[in-house]
């Protein structure tokens, strides 16, 4: 499979699961859903509810990316991820992806959400 596949093939999750994904992981570190979607809603400029509704739409990340616009602060966004610096991935979507992540990483690995959110 070329590189180009396998971001398609993560391209097209839905994102319900994987927002499901990040609920079970926060709150297995002693978190909460509203905590994530103060942190997500930061990011992609969204309230709850806008996140929730997302979340059961079926939209993949494609589609659910595609009709955002990103905190002003997002190049603020640096780091690793998986051992991938995400202000080093090409693919815009992709970068989104990885950076989103890296919130969600920051928030179970006990970073205040006011760091988290940059600027």
């Amino acid at each position: 499979m070329n590189e180009q596949a396998k971001l398609e093939r993560v391209f097209a999750y839905p994102f319900g699961d994987i927002y499901g994904n990040y609920v079970a992981k926060v709150e297995r570190k002693g978190h909460t859903r509203d905590e994530l979607d103060d942190v997500l809603g930061w990011f992609i400029q969204l309230s709850s509810e806008e996140i929730h509704a997302a979340a059961e739409s079926g939209k993949t990340l494609r589609e659910f990316f595609s009709d955002l616009s990103l905190t002003p602060h997002a190049e603020l966004i640096t780091g690793k991820v998986c051992g991938v610096r995400v202000e080093e991935v090409e693919d815009e979507l992709m970068r989104r992806i990885r950076m989103m992540d890296l919130l969600v990483d920051e928030l179970a690995r006990g970073k205040k959400i006011e760091n988290i959110k940059r600027g």
